[in-house]
């Protein structure tokens, strides 16, 4: 083993780590609006500043978005279901809000930046509602929002597959509030009519 796999090894340990505790933390709140902003008070501060490129190839950085709320969601586009399944809830969740889906921003961040090129996700982002904003960057740009965001991702061989592997990832959506900061989470598979309710609640004036 050399220097550099050695030190891939242990960014990946100390990165699964972090995740397990964030998920503990996350697992015992309640995925509904009964989840508060003093979640980040308690220490688990989940969000942090990004600066990535969008599926135009635009620059898009976190601080663009604050004056909304956003919803972010960690995937890739050669996930064969569970990204599928929860960008098609955010899809209806989008016409359910109605009118305020203006307030709401829904971000979708690979975290298979090496095949999810702007191109492909442009690709990809034309099966879902065009409100949503795919983004991508480099690996380094990538794990610093993962980290922000206290996302697993970590690649898995799959000789079955001709892409020759898959990515384990954490599948959770996070809404943040105007300022950024977390206000609550939603687990994959949540309905968009429960996601619609809190969000509802969320931004009224």
């Amino acid at each position: 083993m050399n220097l550099k796999q050695a030190r891939g090894i242990l960014w990946w340990g100390v990165t699964a780590a972090v995740c397990f505790f964030a998920f503990m933390a996350i697992w015992r709140q309640p995925t509904s609006s009964a989840v508060s902003p003093s979640f980040v008070r308690e220490g688990v501060g989940i969000g942090g500043p990004f600066m990535l490129t969008d599926q135009n190839g635009g620059k898009v950085s976190d601080t663009q978005f604050r004056r909304k709320w956003m919803l972010v969601y960690f995937g890739f586009t050669s996930c064969p279901d569970v990204c599928p399944t929860d960008l098609l809830q955010i899809t209806r969740l989008m016409d359910l809000l109605g009118s305020d889906a203006d307030a709401l921003a829904p971000l979708f961040i690979s975290v298979d930046p090496e095949r999810d090129t702007p191109e492909q996700l442009k690709t990809f982002a034309s099966n879902f509602s065009p409100r949503i904003v795919f983004l991508t960057g480099t690996p380094e740009e990538i794990k610093q929002a993962m980290s922000a965001y206290k996302v697993y991702a970590a690649k898995k061989e799959d000789k079955a597959s001709a892409l020759g592997y898959t990515v384990d990832h954490s599948a959770f959506l996070y809404l943040m509030d105007r300022d950024g900061k977390y206000y609550a989470h939603f687990a994959h598979g949540t309905p968009a009519e429960e996601m619609a309710k809190v969000i509802k609640e969320a931004i009224k004036p």
